[in-house]
């Protein structure tokens, strides 16, 4: 059931206010997607090495290796891929300026069609045309939006490096505690302290989604604990032919 409240407040000044300062890039994803493929990684090395007999300090040092390299490898390749949306978004953006200047007509009939499909018509459909195309940026944004699908907010690539990296390293840290202080079970701990940090990254992934909290954490619960298990039986089979 959706939840009963209102997420911002309706008056006048506020919604002026709101859409004066425009809407926010949003990083979620990268700390969602850093933080679940450090947990995974880092479980699944630490689990491949218990299935293969070796030592707390082999676990300690291959799954370290892991949050460094791992986590910068994440993070360069983030930021390649933020970067590319923006080089693509204003490849298109410097394409549209283009016709606009060189086709203004076939771009305006762009206009019309995309806003007549929308239910426009009539003596509507033509002032809106001719209010989005009377000034030269607007024109351009809408057809960004409307045309190609592109949204008008873009990430920082620096900064989604750095919430994926740091993401990778924090929640990646969480299977190696009981190694690192010497716990007496430390597989049954590092299990059991994942299987939590998976649930919880899951529970925070549905605040912005529709997707009920108890649902989206055993997904990723699920997920992270197959791939674990994967590894640990994959070094149980090498550990038994070596």
């Amino acid at each position: 059931m959706s939840p009963r409240h209102l997420e911002h407040g309706h008056h006048p000044r506020e919604i002026a206010k709101r859409l004066e300062e425009g809407p926010k890039a949003s990083y979620l994803r990268d700390w969602v997607y850093g933080g679940i493929d450090g947990t995974v990684t880092t479980f699944a090395i630490m689990a491949g090495v218990v299935g293969a007999s070796l030592e707390a300090r082999v676990v300690l040092i291959l799954g370290a290796c892991n949050l460094l390299a791992d986590g910068l490898s994440m993070a360069a390749a983030n930021y390649s891929s933020t970067k590319t949306e923006i080089d693509e978004y204003e490849h298109v953006r410097r394409m549209e300026e283009r016709h606009v200047e060189l086709a203004p007509d076939g771009e305006r009939e762009e206009v019309r069609q995309i806003f007549s499909a929308k239910g426009f018509h009539g003596q509507v459909l033509d002032d809106a045309v001719e209010v989005i195309t009377e000034r030269r940026e607007r024109w351009i944004d809408t057809m960004m939006t409307e045309e190609h699908g592109l949204p008008p907010v873009t990430r920082s690539p620096a900064r989604s490096a750095l919430f994926t990296f740091l993401a990778f390293v924090l929640c990646g840290s969480v299977p190696l505690f009981p190694y690192a202080l010497h716990f007496p079970e430390p597989l049954l701990s590092s299990t059991l302290l994942t299987g939590l940090t998976f649930f919880a990254i899951g529970s925070l992934r549905s605040r912005w989604s529709p997707t009920p909290w108890w649902r989206a954490g055993l997904e990723t619960f699920a997920i992270g604990m197959v791939a674990a298990l994967v590894a640990y039986f994959v070094g149980d089979v090498l550990q038994g032919m070596v």
